[in-house]
Parts: C-alpha cells; structure tokens; sequence
C-alpha cells in the first residue's frame, strides 16, 4: 500500500511534502474492501430503498452515482484538481515537539488539514460537489453547517464556480462564534440561524439538514450539498489519507499502527483512515466528544439523518434523530448520527471508538499549541486528546508506535472557547 522510499529521511525532518504532480487523481472506493455491501438507505415515506430518482431532486447526478458506485477508484476531474491545487497536498508533520513534552518513545505524525482556504479539511468534499452542480446547470447550493467549518468551505467551493450557496448554522454556533458568519459572507454566501422556526432553540446539526433540505426542495435552482456523512462526501476525503500514505513512505514509516481523527459525520475520519482500511495491521480509532456520544453509546439502526424526517433513513449508530445535544464547542461533532461507512466498521470491531469530554480535549489543544505552535479547532482536539491517550499507552508499554492522526482544522475563530477554558470558565457537558 505504501510505496517504499529511495533513501532514508533524516532524523531532524518534521515536515514531509509532495510536490503537487503527486496529488492523487483519483478518488478511493472504500466499498469494494467492506465485509459485506451496505445496508440501502429507505425512503423517508415508503420504507423501501431509495434509488436515484429518489435523491434527484437533492443532489446532481454523478454524486448519486458515487453514492452507490462499487468500483474501486473514481478519477477525480481536472476542473476539480485545479482547484484542489490551490493547497494540496498539505504537509504531513512529524510532532517532535509533542513527542518531547510527553516523553514517548511513539512516533506521532499528523496531516495537515489546516492550511486549505477555508482553515480545514471540509474544501476537499466542498469543491467536487460545486463542480458537479455546476455542471448540471444548478444555480444555487443550500447546507447546514455545524461549527461553520462545512459552510465556509462550501462559501468558498460555491465562489469558484459563480454559484450562490445558503448556508443554516446551528443557533449555539452562530452565536458562539460570529466570525464564521463573516468568512462566509465574504465568500458570497448567506448564513442564518438554524432552526428558523424557533428562536429559542439552540439548535443542533439534524434540525439544519430539515431547514436545507426543505430549502432544496422548494426550488428548481437548488440543490442540497452534505459536509459528512453520505458515502461520496468520504470518498472525497480519502485524498487525505492517499497523500498520507505517500509521505509516511518518505518519512521512513512502513506504515501507521493506529490512524485517530475526531468523528462527528465521519467525514474527517473517513479521508484519513479508509485508504488504510485494507490493512489489518493498521488500528483506527474515532474520537468523539463525551456529549454527543454516537458511536460509544448509540444504538445501530436505522434512523432519520435529519430532525424533521425528511432525509432517507440510514443505517448507522444514533442517538435519536431528534437528540439536541449540549452547546459544546466542537459544534461540528454534535450530530445524533453517523457515516454508514463508519458505523458498519465500529459495529464490526474494526474501528474502535472513545468519547472525550470538554475540559479534557481543550487541556490537549493548549499543550498541542504550545510545543507545536498550531491553534487546533474544538474538533481537532478531540482527535489529540486519543493521540496523547495511545502515546502515554505506548510509553507505558516501551512500544515504538508510529501514530497518524488528521488535523483536520485550526482553532482561529474559536478563541472564545479558548477564553472560556483559559479563564477557568469551561464547563464540562453534563
């Protein structure tokens, strides 16, 4: 899987890059290396399974055929690829620093998924879906986003291709962090508070799918773009872990014993992780916030992707598609449900999940930030918080662990949750 190097790296590198004639071109399948095909999505009504003429009026064509695709590599298009470049490939980072401080004896990398336009990792999916709207002749793009960082990116896919795109934020988000508001707008896009119906209510990611979706369907013009979840949004995301396994080479890893990212939809997860998959050697861990605990304490079945049962219902882990989580932070991990790509490893026993709560992932992100310099997002965090877990594991074992995780976003318009903790005012979720 992974290409073996000419020469040895030197031992002081922390920084591993491809030039940009590496970026892959094409996207991987994860279906074909499953146990067994996915359970179908139901239609929302009949409870049958939905096929593409169910899911045209929301999403254009060549992503419905992705949805469904059996075929182990999807070219990516060049009109795709010239955009991509605008920051691909990021850096894959050896955390030397974060390795000192911890007096580990693993070998921590992690992929830098900060330095696209939009601060994360979220463009990756953002870009194609654009592209191939566009294509079809849609005009108008509509999404919810969580924290913003799905919203920004999709701001900034839909300004490369004239389109207009609306975007409904969770109400906690929208008020915890305002900045997000204006990134979007000065990429054209418009953002209001989700849900739009209910002033009072703090919102969650599954009532903002209902307000997009409803937005969608009311129009011609529009359709409805998803920053996680569904199987074409993570197999856009495994450019991530395809760059990753091409610089671990150069860094002289044979390969990765865990591969850990935070996990909310499962989108960030999924990019990183599945190129990994048909490697049984290679652990992956999902790390998620104590509060919205999908994957630790959910129930596998099937479920709504949205609060007002609108959307096809999926199987995969949920909380209940009309859970509201508390108004933590990480606004992008407060989602009820789950990737049915990511729910059927984890039931499976081939990925393994654990939960952080509040506290614990911020004190992680100000002693990632201190030896390593980077600012992580609320998100990010909780993917450190399992890093610093599976490398005191490893010290405590004498175990040389080579550990991959995604840093999938900096924390720059967050600084209010870093107030909140560096005041001693950050609460645990109950």
């Amino acid at each position: 899987m992974i290409r073996a190097m000419a020469a040895p790296a030197d031992t002081t590198d922390t920084r591993f890059s491809l030039p940009q004639s590496a970026l892959p071109t094409a996207w991987f399948n994860v279906a074909p290396h499953l146990s067994s095909p996915l359970d179908p999505p139901l239609h929302p009504a009949t409870r049958e399974p939905v096929g593409p003429d169910d899911l045209a009026p929301l999403f254009a064509q060549e992503l419905i055929g992705q949805e469904m695709a059996t075929d182990p590599w999807i070219d990516i298009p060049g009109e795709v690829l010239d955009v991509l470049r605008l920051w691909r490939p990021t850096p894959l980072v050896r955390a030397r620093r974060l390795e000192t401080a911890l007096g580990t004896p693993a070998r921590i990398y992690f992929k830098d998924e900060s330095v696209s336009p939009a601060g994360s990792h979220k463009p990756n999916s953002a870009v194609p879906q654009a592209f191939y709207n566009k294509r079809e002749g849609i005009t108008r793009l509509s999404t919810e986003t969580g924290a913003g960082q799905w919203g920004t990116a999709l701001s900034f896919a839909c300004a490369q291709y004239d389109l207009e795109c609306a975007v409904y934020m969770v109400r906690k988000s929208f008020e915890q962090k305002p900045y997000r508001k204006v990134i979007m707008e000065t990429w054209g896009g418009t953002v209001v508070p989700s849900p739009i119906d209910d002033p009072s209510h703090p919102g969650s990611l599954g009532a903002a799918i209902s307000d997009a979706v409803r937005d969608a369907v009311g129009r011609d013009d529009t359709h409805y773009a998803l920053g996680s979840v569904l199987n074409h949004v993570l197999l856009h995301q495994t450019v991530i872990g395809l760059e990753a396994q091409q610089q671990l080479a150069s860094a002289g890893e044979t390969r990765p014993d865990v591969v850990i990212a935070p996990c909310g939809g499962g989108s960030n997860l999924g990019g990183v992780a599945l190129p990994f998959l048909p490697d049984p050697s290679v652990r992956l861990l999902a790390a998620e916030p104590a509060s919205c605990p999908t994957l630790t304490q959910g129930r596998y079945e099937y479920d709504f992707g949205d609060t007002a049962g609108f959307t096809p219902l999926m199987n995969m882990y949920t909380l209940g598609h009309d859970f509201v989580p508390p108004g933590i932070h990480a606004g992008g991990l407060r989602y009820h449900g789950d990737s049915p790509i990511i729910s059927k490893l984890v039931h499976e026993g081939r990925m393994e999940a654990v939960a952080h709560r509040q506290r614990a992932v911020f004190e992680a992100n100000v002693l990632f930030a201190r030896v390593e310099g980077k600012v992580p997002a609320p998100e990010a965090g909780h993917g450190i918080a399992s890093v610093i877990q599976e490398a005191n594991d490893a010290t405590a074992k004498g175990e040389e662990r080579v550990i991959l995780f995604n840093y999938c976003g900096h924390g720059l318009l967050d600084l209010a949750a870093y107030e909140e903790y560096l005041a001693g005012d950050l609460v645990d979720e109950p």
